[in-house]
């Protein structure tokens, strides 16, 4: 039977399979998103498939089914019961989160979590053993489901974790008590408070799995669990430790103080909630189930959580913009191995792709073959995972690639004259149909397209430092571009696990048109004698990941200066003025971390900075945020970007703009337009026309026009 899963799994044929195997019985009842079967020993098969669906998540209606299978169940009692998904993706995502967005209170919340705490607590009291078979992702709710079970055997490959926390939540169907009982609870609060996953071999080693083995082996592996051969996990002596409070104390204090410099419980209340369970509770698992759904619906309630689901909606929609119909690329060719160019090329063949990587400095291109090792390193992969992604990475000292690669990303120097002379001798050696992409942070297109025969297949592919970090790419689009080169363009930034942002060709296009000001602004403000710290502290206490001054110095002292002038001279509305002192820096080589020296010395990969900060003026926030909102608001009305949501994800996803906060649009929102643009006057008067409020803000404006047509509309 596991055999006919297994086949199911990768084609399919799981409802012609498994249920009508010659030891198999005919499948019990009629249910939308589960089968139940009995093989000829009395062994249940109970199969998670949900209907028209991609992933398994737990809905209200999957949910109720599993309490219809558990009244089968009870009345007829089976040998033993193997649990396992259908979906090739894996065991289970989690929760349906878009149910639970559309509560409206938390009693909503109660009732809901309350009705699935039954089902699963009646699914783990059934009389016989239950083994779960955990493949590919297993996940929040779908871990928690297997939590029920008395065993769990993973296959190679499984990955298992409570993401919860990116969604300002903490695990509600019973993982808060089940897992800290199950594994060392420090290791169970540790995994639930960081949101990470953990591959099959680190959780056979913490006891989330009893077993790994290869798919043949599952049928015996269940025969064993049955007759009670496989040693089942548990919390071992830290575990009994820690059941009583007192003993906990000592490591609550080191838990909350650890978060809290991570995650400010004003802003992320997750992880503290979280904490707070665990130290009422931690001794006892029934009253931690109970007290986990009110804290759960408190949470749910927030703005935070509200504003953080939004954003986990709004990164499935930018995934779902790679889906097109366009050809896979295959070969990437990257010319230029700069910091951008080297990290491009890496980070493509760490995803698989043949890459090809030119520079006419060899020792660029070694240091880039380096950094793509050291990533490995850092991504743990093993010594065999490292030599196959390195073997794709190959150096092209002759530049000769060019003539059978799919994609050709030129990563030089940001200057015209230099990119025409690139695209002059690159252009005539591209094979039929591959695309010609340039990573300029802030040129527009049509500046780049004069130097080609065939415009058509240029297309912007900005990528922002570090590229294995950053999640977004401006996809960038300009009046002669291909449809098809566009589409192809989106393709490759979901083969290499990227979120595009559609763009229009303009003067920094969206993120660095945004960004800039809000950087150049802190260099007034520290001009002024404002000193960097207090800066970066009024960032980093609205919820920026790093304040400006940081910020800049980890993009280039060199880059913002050029992005800047550039503004400056093709945009209508004014910037701020650069002072005069940063232009001596970058001609000094002063340029931030990379040299290590820029606005702040830099140590150790790390900003030195002074421990006290001076207090910030009170308008000093404003100042730093309206010129971006502003900025946001012109590339909305101008169609830069087509939507606010757009213009949310590409600033939280290219920039770190406060997640908790929904994005810079829905920020502003929530101030109020009028709010915002008043604030701007206020500016504009005090410190000069740089922060002249933008046409978008006001009454009647053609962005809310829009909105209001697209609302009728919907």
């Amino acid at each position: 039977m596991t055999g006919h899963i297994l086949k199911a799994l990768s084609t399919r044929e799981m409802e012609r399979g498994p249920f009508e195997s010659s030891d198999t019985q005919a499948s019990v009842g009629n249910w939308k998103h589960w089968k139940l079967a009995r093989d000829q020993s009395d062994l249940a098969w109970l199969v998670l498939d949900k209907q028209e669906a991609s992933a398994n998540v737990l809905s209200a209606e999957v949910l109720q089914e599993l309490g219809e299978i558990v009244d089968e169940l009870e009345k007829k009692p089976p040998r033993g019961l193997a649990l396992r998904s259908l979906k090739p993706s894996g065991f289970g995502m989690g929760a349906d989160i878009s149910e639970f967005s559309q509560l409206e209170s938390e009693a909503d919340v109660i009732e809901k979590l309350s009705r699935a705490h039954e089902v699963v607590d009646r699914f783990e009291a059934l009389p016989f053993k239950t083994v779960a078979i955990i493949h590919g992702a297993c996940l929040g709710g779908g871990l928690e489901l297997a939590l029920c079970c008395d065993y769990r055997l993973a296959i190679p490959g499984a990955k298992l974790g409570f993401p919860e926390v990116q969604l300002g939540l903490h695990p509600g169907l019973g993982g808060t008590a089940r897992f800290t009982h199950l594994v060392d609870p420090i290791e169970a609060m540790t995994l639930m408070l960081t949101g990470k996953t953990v591959p099959h071999g680190k959780a056979k080693k913490l006891g989330a799995v009893d077993h790994v083995l290869e798919e043949r082996h599952v049928k015996a592996a269940i025969e064993a669990a049955l007759r009670g051969e496989i040693e089942q996990s548990n919390s071992g002596m830290r575990g009994r430790v820690l059941s009583t409070k007192p003993a906990r104390q000592l490591e609550i204090r080191q838990m909350r103080s650890q978060t809290a410099s991570k995650a400010p419980p004003k802003h992320y209340p997750a992880p503290q909630a979280l904490i707070e369970l665990w130290e009422h509770h931690g001794g006892d698992s029934e009253a931690m189930r109970k007290a986990e759904i009110e804290s759960f619906a408190r949470l749910m309630m927030t703005e935070t959580s509200r504003n953080l689901v939004k954003v986990f909606f709004l990164r499935e929609k930018m995934k779902g913009l790679t889906k097109t119909k366009a050809e896979p690329i295959k070969h990437v060719h990257v010319i230029g191995a700069g910091e951008m160019g080297g990290d491009i090329a890496g980070w493509c063949a760490y995803q698989g792709l043949s890459v090809t990587l030119f520079d006419m400095e060899p020792e660029k291109v070694a240091e880039a073959v380096g950094k793509l090792s050291k990533l490995c390193e850092k991504k743990h992969r093993t010594e065999a995972e490292r030599r196959d992604i390195l073997d794709r990475l190959t150096p092209d000292m002759g530049n000769r690639a060019v003539v059978r690669a799919d994609l050709v990303v030129e990563a030089v120097p940001e200057k015209v004259e230099i990119k025409h002379k690139v695209y002059k001798e690159v252009e005539p050696q591209l094979k039929k149909g591959a695309i010609l992409a340039t990573n300029t942070s802030s040129i527009p297109l049509e500046s780049l397209q004069d130097a080609l025969e065939d415009p058509a297949r240029l297309v912007g592919l900005h990528f922002f430092n570090p590229v294995a970090s950053m999640p977004l790419v401006e996809v960038v689009k300009h009046d002669k571009i291909a449809d098809e080169v566009e589409e192809r363009a989106r393709r490759f930034v979901g083969q290499i696990d990227r979120l595009p942002a559609p763009v229009n060709t303009a003067p920094g296009f969206l993120v660095n048109r945004a960004l800039t000001p809000y950087l150049v602004e802190a260099m007034v403000m520290l001009d002024e004698g404002i000193p960097a710290e207090t800066i970066d502290r009024v960032a980093e206490d609205f919820g920026m990941p790093m304040g400006p001054i940081e910020l800049a110095d980890q993009v280039g002292l060199d880059i913002c200066l050029s992005v800047a002038n550039m503004l400056k001279e093709r945009l209508d509305s004014p910037m701020p003025p650069v002072p005069d002192w940063l232009e001596r820096k970058v001609e000094e080589g002063d340029l931030g971390k990379k040299t290590g020296k820029g606005l702040y010395e830099w140590k150790k990969g790390k900003a030195d900075k002074k421990d006290k900060t001076a207090k910030a003026p009170d308008d000093a926030l404003d100042r730093l945020l309206l010129p971006m909102l502003n900025a946001c608001m012109a590339c909305v009305r101008e169609k830069v970007i087509e939507n606010e949501e757009l213009a949310d994800g590409a600033m939280i996803f290219g920039t770190g703009f406060a997640p908790f906060r929904g994005g810079p649009m829905t920020y502003a929102h929530k101030r109020g337009f009028d709010e915002v643009r008043q604030s701007l006057e206020t500016l504009a008067k005090r410190y000069g026309e740089r922060f002249s409020p933008d046409e978008g803000w006001g009454q009647g404006s053609p962005v809310e026009a829009h909105e209001k047509t697209s609302a009728e509309h919907a």
